[in-house]
């Protein structure tokens, strides 16, 4: 083959792609973030993914919406959880007044007042599930330069985590 024929590059493919930024806890190596929302077991209700340097407080809305209707032997499809736990990275008004617009019950530590052991019993729940999604090797360190095929490996993952739950309650 010569040169210039198509098919052939001079230099890998640009890395990355919507779903990355620079890292800042790790010297602004492009990084993904995962946002998770979980029940009370840990059972992934429902995940956004964003580029590391993404604020937290920025998908929260989306992150709350994207919540499937709840199910129930009786009475109408529950839409929204009642009462959710966050830590203080989802201190501001914006989040507390998006959970009071949905009439849900706000229970987040707020900066410089409540000490960071208060939500424990609560966070490790979520930290849980974070460490069950580290279990699949392929969502550790992001492999895929496509956006799309990294969001169907995290969908995969927290599928299976909801299969688990399945399980163990039967």
């Amino acid at each position: 083959m010569g040169a210039g024929e198509s098919g052939q590059c001079q230099r890998a493919g640009k890395k990355g792609g919507p779903q990355t930024g620079p890292n800042p806890t790790d010297r602004a190596k492009p990084g993904t973030k995962r946002h998770v929302l979980v029940d009370r077991q840990g059972t992934p209700l429902a995940f956004i993914l964003t580029g590391a340097n993404r604020n937290d407080t920025i998908v929260f809305e989306q992150l709350i919406d994207a919540v499937h209707p709840i199910t129930r032997p009786r009475g109408r499809p529950r839409r929204r959880p009642a009462k959710l736990h966050a830590d203080k990275a989802y201190d501001n008004r914006r989040c507390r007044q998006a959970l009071r617009t949905r009439h849900i019950k706000v229970r987040i530590a707020r900066k410089g007042i409540e000490p960071n052991d208060r939500l424990g019993r609560h966070r490790w729940v979520v930290e849980r599930t974070m460490a069950w999604l580290n279990r699949f090797r392929r969502l550790t360190i992001r492999y895929e330069r496509r956006g799309d095929i990294h969001e169907a490996f995290v969908s995969l993952a927290c599928s299976l985590i909801c299969l688990n739950a399945i399980n163990r309650l039967s």
